[in-house]
């Protein structure tokens, strides 16, 4: 039979093993049989696996005894990613010629793995380890695939699920067309979906669809210069929907190959693509760009030299005056052998997905999580398991605000075309911290002008800043907000007196956005400010931890205007003994300016008064009242 060494070469797609099987005669099939097969054997060879289908099904129906037929229709199957027809077909092989079906231990164990069944194909692969004279190709393969059963099941045991179905949803054809979508991203307000097109054999268009009632809108091309050039791809767009980043190898302003370039949201439409410099680009390959939602932090891959494997995660900091740091290698416990691409930073700035084919992992490359700790670190990275990862490639994934739905480009069976969207509820142990966001516009409180400012979000246990976004020229400001923690709310202006709100999230969950227009009062004689987070124990005058924030703010204002001098008065309720509350509010007072002088402010720009419980400012006859009376402030004495 001619055709027997093309056969066993391709294993139905699977590895050459260079290996003879015994016990099955080719020479009985029937003639008719075989010529359909040998059609079919062409079509595999093109690569057209839907047409030889058919025909190989055609075989087994003229010859029922025809194990090369079951073999490549199980092949087939496996290529359409049908494991269980692909499984079923295998088991009939094997049941008519168990010594025949020897070499083929390895693709069955494959597609085993592709229904989940891990137990089992590890079996197979054992099985198929222990045929003498297998080729190192072979044996290396199997090696391979059998570490990764390993540890699929070693995860299933460390990481048991239970309640949870993976049900991918198509986001039908008002996203997805009969070419490749892929690299979505949404904005904070889960209101607009971008991602990636393929048009062309070597074009990518950059598309969006608006999101109404999680309902997804008529897909169209963004507007303006950003899809004038073809050789572009991998958009992300920014949590509040003003910038775009991309990859692109633009005629003319790069630097080599593929770089990362920046478009704009303006009045006139999306502005003209900008390369983001030598900083973050270099003559090598840049791409899948990734922002985090203060619009701070550039989270990108790359093959330049100096990295730990093919591609690696680089980041880069947008300074003060707008330019990007040198960017840096995210480090070898992020980055593997292998290449890591297409990053996303969640909408908490706190949780980073991104694939990998050099990890530890299910074959091919996996979604990996990773997570910041109180200190601000990057923790080690966390496979998403089964069946979230699978024996295929996983990539370009993007999570909703509310951190329950994720976005990811697959081909399966559904799929208008190659690679379609499609949106699935992510398990509870690797869904990011719920966001919310608060909106508004700043002004000067005399003017109600709008001026641009600082808006920052401090984490109150480790006062460490989480989010810093600028606000635009009209003062117009949105910073993402996460549940779960404790955080302080401050907007700041040279030659203003900084706004500090607290948002107790730790232990609520918010159920809705927030709305703030702050009036930011200048800095002249007598303005005062009460701070909002200092919140003594009773009968204390030790500083509580969660109030720095705000006084380092007030160190800021006074670096900022070196000839300022403030009181600094404390207050309480009328609870107790008139003459200890005098006392422990001067305490109180003098505490907070122990704690500026020992961040070098000068003694004699400070001055502290206690004024006990004889100036209220609401009614003591109830808890709420009281609360505000038991407080802390600072009032501007001389310029």
């Amino acid at each position: 039979m001619k055709n027997r060494n093309i056969i066993i070469g391709l294993l139905t797609f699977f590895i050459a093993l260079n290996v003879t099987a015994q016990g099955y005669d080719p020479d009985k099939v029937k003639p008719n049989a075989l010529a359909r097969y040998e059609e079919a054997i062409s079509l595999l060879k093109d690569g057209d696996t839907r047409n030889a289908v058919p025909v190989l099904l055609d075989c087994i129906t003229i010859d029922s005894n025809f194990i090369d037929a079951y073999l490549s229709l199980a092949g087939a199957m496996g290529e359409l990613k049908q494991y269980q027809r692909s499984v079923g077909l295998y088991q009939k092989a094997k049941s008519k010629d168990p010594v025949y079906f020897n070499v083929y231990h390895l693709p069955y164990s494959i597609n085993l793995a592709g229904l989940g069944m891990f137990e089992e194909a590890l079996s197979a692969v054992n099985s198929f380890l222990s045929i003498p004279n297998l080729s190192e190709r072979g044996i290396k393969s199997a090696q391979y695939r059998k570490a990764t059963y390993q540890f699929a099941i070693q995860y299933a045991k460390q990481h048991p699920v239970t309640d949870y179905q993976f049900a991918p949803i198509n986001l039908g054809d008002s996203v997805n067309g009969p070419r490749s979508e892929y690299y979505p991203s949404v904005t904070v307000t889960d209101s607009l979906l971008v991602y990636t097109r393929r048009t062309g054999d070597q074009r990518e268009d950059f598309m969006q669809s608006s999101i109404t009632n999680k309902s997804f809108g008529k897909a169209s091309l963004i507007e303006g210069d950003i899809n004038i050039e073809p050789l572009k791809g991998a958009i992300t767009v920014s949590q509040d929907g003003e910038w775009l980043l991309f990859a692109g190898n633009l005629s003319g302003p790069g630097l080599g190959g593929y770089d990362i370039y920046l478009s704009q949201y303006t009045p006139q439409g999306w502005s003209e693509p900008q390369n983001l410099g030598n900083t973050v680009n270099t003559e090598f390959w840049e791409s899948s760009p990734a922002l985090s939602p203060d619009k701070r932090v550039l989270y990108f891959s790359s093959n330049r030299p100096g990295g730990y494997g093919g591609r690696d995660l680089y980041m880069s900091v947008r300074q003060p005056n707008g330019r990007w740091s040198q960017a840096v290698n995210m480090g070898p416990s992020i980055n593997s052998a292998g290449d890591e691409l297409a990053p996303f930073i969640h909408a908490d700035n706190q949780t980073l997905f991104y694939t990998s084919d050099g990890l530890p992992g299910y074959g091919n490359s996996d979604l990996f999580v990773l997570r910041k700790n109180e200190k601000g670190e990057w923790g080690a990275p966390e496979n998403l398991g089964y069946p979230i990862n699978t024996i295929e490639n996983e990539g370009s994934l993007a999570v909703s605000a509310d951190g329950l739905t994720a976005y990811y480009a697959s081909d399966r069976s559904d799929s208008r075309g190659n690679l379609d969207l499609y949106s699935f509820q992510l398990r509870p142990n690797i869904r990011p911290n719920r966001t919310l966001y608060v909106k508004g516009k700043v002004t000067d409180a005399k003017t109600k002008q709008g001026i641009p400012s600082t808006v920052e979000l401090t984490n109150n246990n480790s006062n460490l800043v989480l989010m810093k976004v600028q606000t635009d020229e009209l003062g117009d400001y949105l910073v993402t907000l996460p549940t779960g923690k404790d955080y302080t709310f401050t907007v700041n202006r040279k030659g203003y007196l900084f706004y500090s709100e607290v948002y107790a999230l730790n232990r609520k969950e918010a159920d809705s956005t927030y709305k703030k227009d702050i009036e930011l009062n200048p800095v002249q004689i007598n303005a005062s400010f009460v701070f909002n987070n200092i919140l003594f124990a009773t009968n204390s005058f030790e500083l509580p931890a969660n109030g720095l924030v705000e006084l380092q703010q007030l160190v800021q204002v006074l670096q900022d205007n070196p000839t300022l001098k403030v009181e600094i008065s404390g207050h309480t309720d009328n609870t107790g003994n008139p003459k200890d509350n005098l006392t422990l509010s001067t305490n109180r007072a003098k505490a907070i300016v122990d704690y500026l002088m020992g961040k070098g402010i000068d003694h004699t720009r400070l001055s502290y008064k206690g004024y006990g419980d004889t100036q209220p400012i609401a009614d003591n006859n109830s808890e709420s009242g009281r609360a505000k009376n038991r407080r802390t402030s600072f009032t501007v004495t001389s310029l």
